[in-house]
């Protein structure tokens, strides 16, 4: 299977191309602003700009699109490039998808609900409260419109290996291990389902290997907040020095508003795959304290 992945330089991205390539699927991956190992460059907003790679060429099966513009407060104080970045640039790829009669994936998220009755299964009535969860859900909505063999995954809070290492669990790891002082404000009424994004990988090649179609949540076994993410990891590194300041989400007063009791249930991923077993926030941090103390000596 030839797969083309938008966005690979990223989080999500990234372990899809690291993955589907082990497994192997024939894998391109790329990047807009920041090029990481292994990518191409290719701009969703500008399918005729010269530089882009030539996915016309390569014809993919498969266009799994992980780019996005997904700083929710920015996108709050910036609409028109979030819709811009989120529902224009899936429109583009929807076209493309078509002109090469490829399978697409798009990558959602739990904003798209208000957070009153979390954790959500797939047939859960929508209400985003941000700017960044309506642009999430337009661009859902139209992927689904345009073809019924289409995939959308729903995520929320992604942590794992990345090139730069900029998600919430793996920046406090690499802090504690240079030895920095965390300052952590963290707000105690947001509630989340946590997963690793190598498990959305895995997830999303079972997916495409058995031809699936349509909506999925795809969310880790953990249910918990910020604060108490932060402590999970916190417990590993006893010597750490830190300082923990529980907020409620009204004390923080972000520009976006978030949906306090979050986070997904994988309902309909588990009746199809049963025996799939998820990993967990102790399983990454205890894998990673050991490796980078290893490195260490």
């Amino acid at each position: 299977m030839k797969v083309f992945i938008i966005g690979a330089s990223g989080l999500v991205g990234s372990n899809c191309l690291k993955h589907f390539t082990e497994k192997g699927m024939e894998c391109v991956g790329t990047y807009f602003s920041y090029e990481a190992r292994k990518t191409v460059f290719f701009d969703t907003l500008s399918l005729d700009n010269e530089d882009n790679f030539d996915v016309t060429g390569f014809k993919p099966e498969v266009i799994v699109h992980c780019g996005a513009l997904t700083h929710v407060d920015y996108c709050e104080e910036h609409p028109e490039e979030s819709y811009e970045k989120t529902v224009t640039s899936t429109k583009n790829i929807i076209a493309l998808a078509k002109e090469l009669e490829a399978k697409l994936v798009f990558i959602s998220t739990d904003y798209i609900f208000d957070g009153e009755n979390g954790p959500y299964d797939e047939m859960a009535s929508t209400n985003p409260l941000s700017v960044y969860g309506k642009h999430k859900l337009e661009a859902e909505q139209a992927v689904m419109r345009s073809d019924q063999k289409n995939i959308v995954l729903r995520i929320t809070n992604v942590y794992g290996e990345e090139e730069r290492g900029k998600n919430f669990v793996s920046r406090i790891i690499q802090q504690i291990f240079d030895q920095q002082k965390l300052s952590l404000r963290l707000p105690l009424d947001q509630y989340a389902t946590p997963i690793n994004a190598y498990d959305i990988a895995r997830c999303l090649y079972l997916l495409l290997n058995d031809n699936k179609a349509g909506i999925y949540n795809i969310a880790g076994t953990d249910y918990m907040n910020r604060v108490q993410l932060a402590l999970n990891i916190l417990k590993y590194f006893p010597d750490a020095s830190y300082e923990l300041i529980p907020l409620s989400t009204e004390d923080i007063q972000a520009p976006a508003p978030r949906p306090l009791q979050g986070g997904l249930k994988n309902k309909k991923f588990m009746s199809e795959y049963p025996e799939f077993r998820f990993s967990t926030v102790d399983d990454y941090v205890s894998y990673k304290s050991i490796l980078l103390e290893d490195m260490e000596e």
